[in-house]
């Protein structure tokens, strides 16, 4: 008996610590948000909040308001929807919320990488000095001749006749921007191995097309590999695909191609510097090929497809590239040259930025998250305050959380191409929420520490791809009642959504 009562004592004490970590004896304190844990222990609301992000949210919020925390597999999430109090999180110290620390978690599930310290600040560093300004010229340029290479390279073999080909829009916008960038930051085979330019550029080609190939596989399963419930079969595959990219972008395959980026380059460089291990270098070099490559080709989808859906919306984009074009001296015709598709040119498109900003803003759904590291208080625009516990994590889905005035935005959920249009073709900023200005109108590519480092290289490949679609090419819908399919919800809160099923169209070169 003496010694069965200290075993049911440490018994009775594992019990309620396991109690605890499942988050059962969580209250709601004085002052804080409206506490949701869900009839699950640990688990919570996750599968729900798994199965379909968006509408979860939107029930919380109408049962709680614009404030509430739920706990997710063994976290406790406080969602902020109100986008008048954006700034609140965005603006915060890092003291207070920190960006990096969740962000090291997810990189070393989804990429195999054990993230070292200032990451974060070397990547921006570099995405400062070589995908902006001067740096970002160069990345033009690189992207136009892979884009050129992808696109055009039967142009001058062309006899006269140029039969429609078909194709899924996805996968044929997804595969020629994938591919175009991928060439672009980690270079291109060297003519002097193939024995001449040509012959580089098809090896080039093909090597590029396997491997867009191989990245969809890993992209289809990525939503699941990052909330960690990929069944075995898939982890097995994941597995697989990570260690194919891990060779394919590998610091041995790049020493031995031309033009690789100065921004890959030096990333690489700042890792061997601090005497970071090859192999962990080379699961980096996965890290930038998914965060550089891994938006751009879907949102390139959904612009054409908004361009198709609505002529009036093709026909001004088309006359403004068409405008920027002729300024230049430049024009398409058999036998010419290929058209040098320069940033300049780029910056003169105030039509096909508002069409870039109102598809993203209908089809990226990013979730910004920080981690709580201490107890603090949020201060909402209205004046109300909430007690965030240290250990939390919080977050806003700026998606779900702007709906502009109807009365003053038309149809807010609908494609306006130039919603982002001033009358005077400047760019529109003033958008409005309950009658009061909203600062962060749309966030497309996150806020704050976790603002994108490549947005403008990464709007920039979306531009030039859709500015040669409509120079050279003719394309329509196959189907042109088709409807827009919906997204994958599955993809919420990954950056630019997907469909839940392709749409066929044709296209041929215009001569």
């Amino acid at each position: 008996m003496g010694l069965l009562l200290p075993v049911l004592f440490s018994c009775l004490v594992a019990l309620l610590g396991g109690l605890y970590l499942l988050g059962v004896f969580r209250k709601r304190r004085p002052g804080e948000p409206p506490l949701d844990k869900g009839l699950i222990p640990w688990l919570g609301h996750v599968l729900e909040f798994r199965r379909d992000s968006f509408k979860f949210l939107e029930r919380m919020k109408k049962k709680h308001g614009d404030v509430f925390t739920v706990q997710l597999g063994g976290y406790y999430f406080t969602f902020l929807q109100d986008p008048l109090s954006f700034g609140a999180f965005v603006k915060e110290s890092r003291e207070k919320l920190d960006f990096n620390s969740f962000a090291v978690q997810l990189v070393n599930r989804v990429f195999g990488y054990k993230a070292i310290q200032n990451d974060h600040q070397v990547l921006q560093n570099a995405s400062n000095k070589h995908l902006k300004g001067e740096g970002l010229e160069i990345m033009t340029q690189a992207m136009m001749s892979n884009l050129q290479n992808l696109m055009l390279h039967s142009v001058g073999s062309s006899t006269g006749q140029n039969p429609w080909k078909e194709d899924g829009l996805f996968i044929y916008s997804y595969n020629i921007v994938f591919r175009a960038g991928y060439l672009a930051l980690f270079g291109n085979v060297p003519h002097k191995s193939e024995g001449g330019e040509e012959k580089a550029k098809k090896k080039d080609r093909t090597h590029s097309e396997a491997l867009f190939y191989e990245f969809r596989k890993y992209d289809q399963l990525f939503p699941n590999l990052a909330y960690g419930v990929l069944p075995p079969k898939q982890k097995w595959e994941a597995d697989r695909l990570q260690s194919y990219f891990w060779d394919a972008v590998s610091v041995q395959s790049m020493k031995a191609k031309d033009n690789i980026s100065r921004w890959v380059w030096d990333m690489e460089q700042s890792k061997e510097e601090v005497g970071m291990d090859e192999s962990m270098i080379n699961r980096y070099m996965f890290v930038l090929l998914w965060a550089s490559q891994g938006n751009t080709g879907p949102s390139s989808f959904w612009l054409l497809l908004f361009l198709l859906k609505h002529p009036e919306a093709m026909k001004a984009v088309r006359e403004e590239v068409d405008k920027v074009l002729k300024e230049t001296g430049q024009e398409v015709r058999r036998g010419g040259p290929l058209v040098d598709l320069t940033r300049e040119m780029l910056m003169k498109t105030p039509v096909l930025d508002s069409a870039v900003e109102e598809t993203l803003r209908l089809t990226a759904a990013p979730l910004l998250t920080r981690a709580v590291m201490q107890d603090m208080t949020l201060k909402m625009a209205d004046g109300r305050e909430y007690f965030i516990r240290k250990g939390d994590r919080m977050s806003i889905f700026p998606y779900s959380a702007v709906h502009l005035d109807p009365d003053i935005h038309p149809d807010p959920h609908a494609f306006k191409y130039d919603r982002f249009l001033n009358p005077d073709g400047s760019k529109k900023t003033d958008f409005f929420k309950d009658g009061k200005k909203v600062k962060y109108y749309n966030m497309p590519w996150g806020a704050g520490v976790s603002m994108c480092p490549g947005r403008f290289f990464a709007t920039n490949e979306l531009k030039q791809f859709v500015f040669l679609m409509l120079v050279y090419f003719e394309f329509e819908l196959k189907n042109p009642d088709e409807e827009i399919p919906e997204i994958d919800f599955r993809r919420w809160g990954f950056g630019s959504m997907q469909p839940i099923r392709d749409v066929q169209f044709r296209y041929r070169l215009r001569f």
